[in-house]
Formats: C-alpha cells, structure tokens, sequence
C-alpha cells in the first residue's frame, strides 16, 4: 500500500505541481506592470519636475566624530545634539531681550518664506515665470508692513507720536498697506506675457472697450460728485446707525459733521478765467468722491476681469441663476469686494476721526481706578496747556 502511495505521488502530473510557482510568477509579472503602468501614468498625469533633494549639510565636525555609526545612530546623535544647541541658544536669545527676540522671530519667518519660494521657483523654474521671485517677496514686504506697523503703533505709541514722520506712516498705516497692494497687483497683471495667461482680457469680457472705460471713468467722476451732493442733505445717508437706549430702538439721527456741512472753497486761476466764480460752495465730503470715483471707476472692474476669468476656466457662463437675464448675485457684485475695502480703508485713514461719545463709553466701562488716573492725568494735561484756568473761569 505504501509503495502505490508513493508511485501515485511520483506519477501525479508534472504540470499540476508545477502550477502555483507559475501563478505566483504570473501574479508578480503582473503586479510588476500595474506598479509600472502607475508609476508612468503619475510621471505623465503630474507633467511637473522633481524637485531637487538638498545636499547634507552635516558640520563636518560632527561627520567626523560620529563616522564609526550606522547613519540610524549617526541620525540620532545628530538631531540630538542639534535640538539642545537650538534650544541653548533660544535661551540665550531670550536672555538678550525682547528687541533681540523680535528680530530673531522675523528672520525665522523670512528664511522659512525663503525655503518655500527656493522650493517653487526650482519646480516652475522650467516655466520661466517673470517676476516669481521678486513678487512673491514684495507681498511678504506687504504682509509684513502691515502687521508689524500695527505691532508698532500699539506697543511705542509714545515714541511713534514724537517723531513726525513715524506719526504720519501711523496715522496712514491702513492706506498705504492697501496702496502697497494694489501696487503688487498692478505689477502681476503687467507682468502677464504671452504663454502665461490663457485669455486676454478682452477675451474676458468681450463687451468692455476702451471708449466705454474712458467714458464710464468720466462718468463715474461727474455722478459721484453730483449724487455726493444730493445724499449729504439727507440724515439718512450720513448719520451712523445707533442704539438709543432711552427709545429702546435703533436711531439714525445726529447732528451732521463738518464733513457734511456747506462751506466755500476758493477756485483756481485757470478755472476762475473759465467759469467766471472766484469760489464754489461744496460739501467736503464731495471732494473725496472724486477718489471713491476714481478708484471705482480705474482699479474697481479688475474684480471684473478675475471674476470672468474664474467662470472660463471653470466653462461656465454666469454663477448661478438667482436673477434671470443677470445671473447669479456674484456676476452683479463682482467689482464690490476692491470696492468695499478701498472704502473701508479710505474712510479708516482721511475721514473718520476720534468720537467723543464712543470715547466717553470706554471710559465709564473702566474701573474706577482707571477713571481716577485718566482724571488727574487730562487735568494735568490740560493745566500744562493753560486752559484749564480759562475753563473754571468760564464756570465761575
């Protein structure tokens, strides 16, 4: 029995033993060409080149000294050794003071922004995109005026208030990051060449031309200024909305400011000789819509362009169809977001002012401590001045 066992065992079909070592090599050939039918299909559908690996830059003393380890161990002791020399000299930092530990905060940012603009501009170097580099540091010049300018105004108040041009940027901080913007802005849209942008802007908007620019921009300038004179007799248009704790209710009702009271300005020479008026009356505020006007009508169809710009690469006519004939709310209020921050900043640098009232508040929600020494100090503040004297004379 035992014998035909084992001449049935050696008589079994060569091909049926041979069968699971072919599957197996069948299953890698094929697991071989799904990695690389993958792997090509990656290299093809990403179409973007390798960014470069960076050199070791080990010091040579520690190569040196931990060159008889494995690199997991060499690894280790590198970081190790690394971590408490980063954290030694953090605490030295912090021991120089808060002027050093600043600096140190903003070189830390600009060397982390330098390693990711090394890093895009070595992958789309092959692109030869004009002014990548230098764009990309301006808007960090941008972002950085604007957050450490307010840093500044709140922490060195005083000495920010002593020194005439300090007070000026201060007063006019908002204003002139906007304009720092706008001015990057300006420059990567005249940086756009042939090859680098897939539609012109005519291409964009079809039905705008230079005539229609031209004359809207007119327009524009004439209209502001005639309805900034109709709206600025209306309380409605120029009273702030506030809660009037005696009526319960929300109010618009004040007594009009300077900026919305008539006065007389003298005109020029050459527009004396031509009109014959020696003076014009006008509200104030008229004269900065002609800036609302401007801006609105030069800087503001921008939000236009990249707006119709979105809606072609996307194949799409309009962004939806809330208003039938128009489209969506967005194609209607495409240019309001320039708009509305432009205005916002406007208002914030060359119109609004300190209001007593809101002031007033602050200080009654203060300790009564607080109030005491804000006291004293307006009065000596006042006594300095001389008018305090004047004031309780006045009273008498």
């Amino acid at each position: 029995m035992t014998e035909l066992r084992h001449r049935a065992a050696k008589d079994t079909d060569p091909t049926l033993q041979q069968q699971p070592s072919e599957d197996k090599g069948s299953d890698s050939e094929l697991k071989v060409e799904k990695d690389g039918v993958s792997d090509s299909e990656s290299k093809v559908d990403s179409g973007l080149p390798e960014v470069p690996v960076p050199p070791d830059d080990t010091p040579e003393v520690l190569n040196k000294a931990l060159s008889g380890l494995s690199s997991r161990w060499k690894n280790w002791w590198v970081r190790g050794i690394l971590t408490l020399a980063m954290i030694s000299f953090f605490f030295f930092i912090i021991y120089l003071g808060p002027m050093v530990l600043m600096m140190i905060v903003l070189c830390v940012q600009i060397k982390c922004f330098h390693e990711i603009i090394t890093i895009g501009y070595s992958v789309y170097h092959s692109y030869h995109l004009p002014w990548f580099r230098t764009l990309s540091w301006y808007f960090l010049l941008c972002v950085n005026y604007f957050f450490y300018g307010e840093t500044v105004t709140d922490y060195f108040f005083t000495l920010v208030q002593r020194e005439e041009p300090l007070r000026i940027l201060s007063k006019y901080h908002r204003f002139i990051s906007f304009a720092l913007y706008l001015t990057g802005f300006c420059m990567f849209v005249l940086s756009l060449v042939k090859k680098h942008y897939r539609l012109q802007f005519y291409m964009l908007s079809p039905k705008k031309t230079w005539e229609g620019f031209i004359g809207g921009f007119f327009a524009t300038i004439v209209f502001g200024i005639l309805l900034s004179y109709v709206m600025a007799g209306v309380r409605y248009f120029v009273c702030p909305v506030e809660f009037n704790n005696d009526s319960n209710s929300f109010q618009v009702d004040c007594e009009p400011s300077d900026l919305f009271q008539l006065q007389d300005y003298a005109l020029p020479s050459i527009l004396e000789s031509v009109t014959g008026w020696t003076t014009v009356r006008l509200y104030p505020f008229q004269i900065h819509s002609i800036a609302l006007s401007t801006f609105a009508s030069i800087v503001g169809p921008f939000g236009g362009f990249f707006a119709s710009g979105f809606k072609r690469a996307f194949k799409i006519k309009d962004f939806a169809n809330t208003i039938p004939g128009h489209g969506g709310i967005m194609d209607r209020f495409d240019c309001q977001y320039l708009m509305a921050t432009f205005v916002n900043v406007y208002i914030a640098s060359f119109i609004r002012g300190p209001n007593p009232t809101k002031v007033i508040q602050q200080l009654l929600a203060l300790r009564v401590d607080q109030q005491l020494h804000i006291f004293n100090s307006l009065k000596a503040h006042l006594t300095e001045k001389g008018l305090l004297p004047a004031l309780e004379e006045a009273a008498a």
